[in-house]
């Protein structure tokens, strides 16, 4: 193992309660009354852009743009005093320790990804943002890049994600997969191919893991 592969979303933060508020709050206007089932079917894990057009196909393009605008900065004010799950930092301490590689994959937009990297201390060997890729997550594309620029194997490296879209992205790119049940049913990261689940990054299962791939 060389490279940890981080989501930013649910997995650095527990973020996923903010931003399924502020695209509750945005959507009302246009007749949308969701609930946390319904962020998590149509929202969480997905792209901005595909978003809008699958909930208001009906809204001209600019106005799309501008309801996007809307919610990501509605996130970033309630997006205050920001902490990192627990045991995090320990993991970053012993990966450095290990000369292993850290690196962003997110579908978040640059404006929240450097809010939150800025209001956590965090600091990663390399950043891909989706929205600069011809395809985001679930699509593999992300993690393909990842890899790609990295100069690594699939099996060089260990992603953690929250959600089943990110899940399916990542184990499609051939890399293994630890889910995060920060705000998704475990059934469902299990379905999408995570083939472990831990509550947090202080979790006795992941540093087991850790501890046997060291051994090994």
């Amino acid at each position: 193992m060389r490279a940890l592969l981080f989501d930013l979303d649910g997995t650095l933060a527990d973020t996923d309660r903010l931003h399924e508020q502020a695209w509750l709050e945005v959507l009302l206007p246009y007749g949308i009354r969701g609930d946390h089932a319904f962020y998590q079917q149509h929202i969480s894990g997905h792209l901005n852009p595909e978003i809008v057009s699958r909930l208001l196909p009906h809204l001209p393009p600019l106005e799309r743009t501008a309801l996007i605008e809307v919610k990501e900065r509605r996130f970033r004010e309630l997006a205050q005093g920001l902490k990192a799950l627990p045991g995090l930092e320990g993991l970053w301490r012993w990966a450095r320790e290990r000369g292993l590689t850290l690196a962003l994959v997110t579908n978040a937009p640059r404006p929240n990804a450097e809010h939150v990297l800025q209001a956590l201390g965090a600091e990663f060997d390399l950043v891909v943002l989706a929205e600069e890729l011809a395809a985001g997550k679930p699509d593999p594309l992300p993690y393909r890049t990842a890899l790609g620029r990295l100069g690594l194997d699939p099996a060089e490296a260990l992603a953690f994600e929250d959600s089943p879209s990110g899940v399916r992205s990542a184990v499609g790119a051939g890399i293994r997969t630890i889910g995060l049940t920060t705000g998704h049913d475990p059934r469902g990261l299990l379905e999408a191919g995570a083939f472990l689940l831990i509550d947090d990054f202080s979790d006795g299962r992941l540093w087991e893991y850790l501890e046997g791939e060291s051994d090994s």
